[in-house]
């Protein structure tokens, strides 16, 4: 669906471009991440098994941290334990687990981060079409009915463009318990869960699913930017693209943060899905960051 979205270009200049929210992406994400746990045999709530946006029910939560004994720190434990998608994209437990006093309101903070999609200025634009839903014996039906039988007439926007995509996930996090700052599953749990959401990712730049994809599936001509990766505590670098810079921004802050602290970062620059498919297949190969 069409969003118009006021921006601030690099030159402190007001512009008007449409965009995508970074909810879309995180929908996306979560789908194709069930798909990917439901395949290979890794933990899921009741609810995220059918996309259910509560992700997790408090009720399930209760044999691990409903005691009155329990705390906010065992309500997390129970939440990575029971779901990956939980783990990897956060909730809030609203309501109170058991007898247990201070779990209501605990949070799990998401380790990935979609921003909004933005168009590049004067590089985007958004047009309307008027669409007719085809009935028969519509003179005699009427239109707009409430019975929802007659000639609706309707608008619907097409956005065409380039399009600054930035997303961030902090594979250290998988499986970290922030309250306490302890790992609540091993090793070998959090490989798999890191392979879920790398992959997941991919698949959601492959293949954007999201609204009226079914008559209106994005042209996808070209993918290119840049991947960073940290080998430590340091963040891997993002700019924006819409700066026209931020390929030579990103390399000059990596070289910056290699002196820094040699090797902790790692730049990957793509043209095209094909060398992007080649880096996320090395990054596959890999294993989550670990704290301690």
């Amino acid at each position: 669906m069409t969003r118009q979205l006021t921006i601030v270009d690099k030159n402190g200049k007001e512009q008007t471009v449409t965009g995508i929210s970074g909810d879309m992406f995180k929908h996306i994400h979560a789908a194709h991440m069930l798909n990917y746990c439901v395949e290979n045999n890794i933990s899921l709530s009741e609810y995220s098994k059918t996309l259910n946006p509560n992700r997790i029910a408090a009720a399930e939560l209760t044999g691990e941290a409903g005691k009155e004994s329990n705390s906010q720190a065992d309500v997390i434990n129970a939440i990575i334990n029971k779901c990956a998608i939980c783990d990897a994209h956060g909730v809030l437990i609203t309501d109170k687990v058991g007898k247990n006093e201070s779990s209501t309101n605990t949070p799990r903070k998401s380790l990935i981060e979609f921003a909004w999609t933005v168009g590049i200025p004067e590089k985007n634009n958004t047009e309307t079409y008027v669409h007719t839903k085809l009935v028969v014996d519509a003179g005699s039906k009427g239109s707009a009915t409430a019975s929802n039988e007659g000639q609706n007439i309707f608008h619907r926007p097409a956005n065409h463009g380039v399009y600054a995509f930035v997303c961030n996930i902090d594979t250290y996090r998988i499986g970290l318990n922030d309250i306490n700052r302890k790992y609540s599953i091993d090793d070998n749990e959090r490989t798999k869960r890191y392979k879920a959401v790398v992959q997941s990712l991919l698949s959601t730049i492959l293949n954007p699913k999201g609204a009226m994809t079914s008559t209106q599936k994005p042209h996808i001509t070209d993918f290119k930017g840049v991947v960073t990766v940290s080998n430590k505590l340091i963040p891997a670098p993002t700019i924006s693209a819409i700066n026209d810079n931020y390929v030579s921004e990103i390399k000059k802050i990596t070289e910056n943060l290699n002196k820094i602290e040699t090797g902790s970062i790692q730049i990957e620059e793509f043209e095209g899905l094909g060398k992007l498919t080649e880096i996320f297949s090395e990054l596959l190969k890999a294993k989550p960051y670990k704290i301690g």
